[in-house]
């Protein structure tokens, strides 16, 4: 015979039913219950008058796990006099879809709204979603999606903009210390049990929660589950038994969806910032998150060229030698690798030159007419090529003593263009010093030979 657990006994109405999960029995049902999103629903806030009036649009709830966008669905449900239909984007199909809009358009003609709740709208495909848009349209429904996908992605552009979007935030500690609380002593959670959590036990469950509401519950309701039992008889959940229920901290990191996109934007951004703190924290969410090491490397070596440039030449060579540590090692071991390239070009003096001058010459060969290559500079491997003047002019720098000719390689029409602005940070300094003394020599403003001692200064 199977054993049933401390918990198990609570609430369940069959020695086989499945026990019901501490978040389902802890949902709120009322604004009143509804921790967090004060932004969206506290006093006096836009989605609690509207909810409170039973006026709402049409809305898309985006944010990450755990967070409420369900609950305030069926917060929803509770306060409004239309009909509520639950539907969920994993198990349904067109088919269930134009039923559900008969009914509802059939409801409208008799002054019956329909709220209809999608979750996980994202999962959709376009021809699925553009289903809905009509009857968004003519009022047959008040859709309301819920999705931890970026919408301007993942929800189609007509239906999007028929939709408000509320951003729903990740609760803080103190919302979830709050939760788990209240879970403690509630009749309807763990209150029967009487069991005895510190408020620093519960802060940590909190913090290992990632602002993830179901998440912290579940961890709860684990420790409760192996808990300790006091003097009194009554559980306790030591830190010993924390410890082995939180296990190893899951990140919030989808190496597919937008959280991917954010924190390399962080990583990369806190690098150019010239912050190695920020930028090694940034690395370390994407690492343990589970990001693949030879993407991260591949964006070292790309800011390497666009943010450091010749500026730190090696910081080029170090980048791509790490990327071959990252592919010849993988994780664990290629972190320390990673870290150090990470660092190395936080601290690196900034140019971002090499970006701006290809963007520069980019955007004159994409604008301007296709301009022929200058006959001066063209090769003339036969008789008629040398007869129509390929090559004439051409002047072999290495042939005169200042290893540099004069003759102009650009086109007529770009005569005088400059493309290479150098900033003049730290190696850059020599080379911008290099092409003011080139560009001075063959503008004939100044007659000292552009790669003597005396053309410029700091070159070594």
């Amino acid at each position: 015979m199977r054993q049933m657990s401390l918990i198990e006994g609570l609430g369940n109405s069959g020695a086989d039913e499945a026990p019901e999960p501490l978040a389902s029995k802890m949902r709120p049902t009322s604004l009143e219950e509804f921790v967090g999103q004060e932004h969206l629903v506290g006093k006096g806030m836009l989605l609690r008058t509207m909810i409170e009036r039973d006026q709402i649009p049409s809305m898309i709830l985006w944010g990450p796990p755990g967070v409420g966008k369900t609950t305030l669905a069926n917060v929803i449900a509770n306060a409004t006099k239309a009909e509520f239909v639950n539907y969920s984007a994993v198990t349904s199909g067109i088919k269930e879809i134009k039923e559900i809009m008969a009914r509802a358009e059939s409801g409208r003609r008799v002054g019956i709204r329909t709220v209809l709740f999608v979750d996980e709208i994202h999962r959709f495909n376009k021809a699925q979603q553009d289903a809905f848009l009509p009857y968004v349209e003519q009022g047959s429904i008040i859709l309301i999606g819920a999705t931890t996908e970026n919408p301007s992605f993942e929800v189609n552009s007509a239906l999007l903009s028929r939709c408000k979007v509320f951003v729903l935030k990740g609760l803080t500690e103190e919302n979830l210390v709050s939760l788990l609380r209240r879970a403690l002593e509630s009749e309807r959670g763990l209150g029967k049990l009487e069991v005895k959590a510190t408020d620093d036990v519960l802060r940590k469950i909190a913090v290992f929660s990632g602002g993830d509401a179901r998440n912290a519950l579940g961890t709860l309701e684990t420790a409760v589950a192996n808990a300790d039992f006091g003097k009194d008889g009554k559980p306790e959940i030591t830190d010993q038994v924390l410890t082995q229920a939180l296990g190893r901290k899951s990140l919030m990191y989808d190496r597919n969806g937008e959280e991917h996109y954010n924190i390399i934007s962080a990583l990369h951004k806190s690098m150019r910032n010239s912050d190695p703190d920020a930028a090694v924290y940034w690395l370390a969410r994407m690492l343990e998150g589970g990001e693949d090491p030879l993407y991260i490397a591949r964006r070292c070596v790309r800011f390497a060229s666009e943010d450091v440039g010749l500026a730190d030449p090696n910081a080029l060579l170090l980048a791509n030698a790490v990327w071959d540590s990252c592919h010849n090692l993988g994780v664990p071991e290629c972190n320390v690798h990673l870290t150090q390239i990470v660092v190395y070009l936080s601290l690196a003096p900034k140019s971002n030159s090499m970006e701006a001058t290809y963007n520069a010459a980019a955007a004159d060969a994409l604008n301007m007419m296709a301009e022929p290559v200058p006959l001066n500079i063209r090769n003339a491997p036969t008789r008629l090529m040398k007869s129509l003047d390929y090559g004439k002019g051409y002047t072999y720098a290495h042939s005169t003593e200042e290893k540099i000719a004069k003759m102009s390689c650009l086109p007529e029409a770009l005569l005088g263009r400059r493309y290479y602005e150098p900033a003049g940070l730290g190696r850059e300094a020599v080379m911008k010093a290099r092409a003011e003394a080139v560009r001075a020599w063959r503008e004939g403003r100044t007659d000292t030979p552009p790669f003597s001692s005396a053309a410029y200064t700091g070159s070594k």
